[in-house]
């Protein structure tokens, strides 16, 4: 039997130990080598795109000659703004992309000695940043698709004469909400969110190229694709695959997905879930990389993703709502 390729030599190229070494000059190197990979790691202005810059060793200060524009290595960066020291920032990526499963806000404030507000929206800057990796990708080919609902929890009543059947639409607190995910065979993963599975009808069709072969579940609101794409059903009343459909692939990110919100995060709350999915389609993409491959994809999506709009001054928002 094949070795796991998670059990293998392969795939641990990373060691935390040696991001949390780091001196802040090699922290600040490797970020402007990452961000700035197109001019060999040499700054350049970020307005204006000269590149002859004057730095200041004393305040880790750059400055361009032409429009006078000061500048540091994270300007306009997801992480402009910043508090946290480059190392930090660098260690925090680095357990991110250790964690198969995902890692918590909690645990990653315990594991940098943050606020827990600090590490939630940090992880949330990674996940936008890795998102946004391959916005405008296509499905084509055998592709799979199905929808699975999260969040939502309704607890049960304490006596058994009070309980009421929690799959009902009316007894139902309107926060569950459908994650669907579009997977092509040997191909890319990706996934989207709506409020039930028959909303995501016209996104499928504009998220894979019309002829393409899709499989699906017995599930009625899916035989509106049949107009569109060559449909290949399969009745999981019956069975799991026939040998013609099957959407095995797409339920096994569904068990990713899963496993992360019950075995780390615990709860997931609605606004936050696409982001969850994300996150969990990159990690499915990106499965068999290394863990310091993953660290570098990581790095290079944040010093290349500009600054966020949902998550910069994310608190202050809330508390000024």
């Amino acid at each position: 039997m094949a070795q796991h390729f998670l059990l293998s030599a392969k795939a641990r190229t990373l060691s935390l130990a040696s991001v949390a070494r780091l001196s802040d000059e090699e922290a600040t190197s490797l970020f402007a080598q990452l961000r700035w990979s197109d001019n060999e790691g040499k700054p350049y202005c970020p307005r204006c795109g000269c590149t002859t810059i004057y730095s200041y060793s004393a305040r880790k200060l750059f400055k361009c000659k032409a429009c006078q524009h000061q500048f540091t290595v994270t300007s306009g960066t997801i992480f402009s703004s910043r508090k946290l020291a480059i190392r930090d920032i660098l260690l925090a990526i680095a357990i991110f992309a250790n964690s198969a499963k995902g890692h918590s806000a909690l645990q990653l404030s315990r594991d940098l000695d943050v606020q827990y507000k600090t590490a939630f929206v940090l992880a949330h800057k990674i996940r936008e940043a890795i998102a946004a990796e391959n916005p405008n990708h296509v499905a084509s080919g055998e592709v799979e698709i199905d929808g699975a609902y999260f969040g939502g929890y309704v607890k049960p009543k304490n006596n058994k004469e009070d309980r009421v059947d929690r799959r009902l639409a009316k007894n139902q607190n309107g926060k569950r909400r459908s994650v669907i995910v579009i997977r092509e065979h040997k191909g890319k993963v990706m996934t989207f969110v709506t409020k039930t599975e028959d909303a995501s009808l016209d996104v499928i069709r504009t998220r894979v190229v019309e002829g393409s072969t899709i499989h699906a579940d017995e599930a009625t609101h899916w035989d509106r694709l049949h107009a569109h794409f060559d449909m290949h059903r399969i009745n999981h009343s019956q069975s799991y695959s026939d040998g013609d459909a099957c959407t095995n692939l797409a339920e096994s990110f569904f068990s990713r997905l899963r496993r992360a919100e019950i075995g780390t995060h615990h709860h997931i709350a609605g606004p936050y879930l696409a982001a969850y999915a994300d996150e969990m389609s990159w990690r499915e993409n990106h499965r068999d990389v290394s863990n310091g491959q993953q660290y570098q994809l990581m790095t290079a999506a944040a010093a290349r993703h500009v600054v966020s709009v949902r998550w910069c001054g994310y608190w202050q928002r809330r508390k000024a709502a």
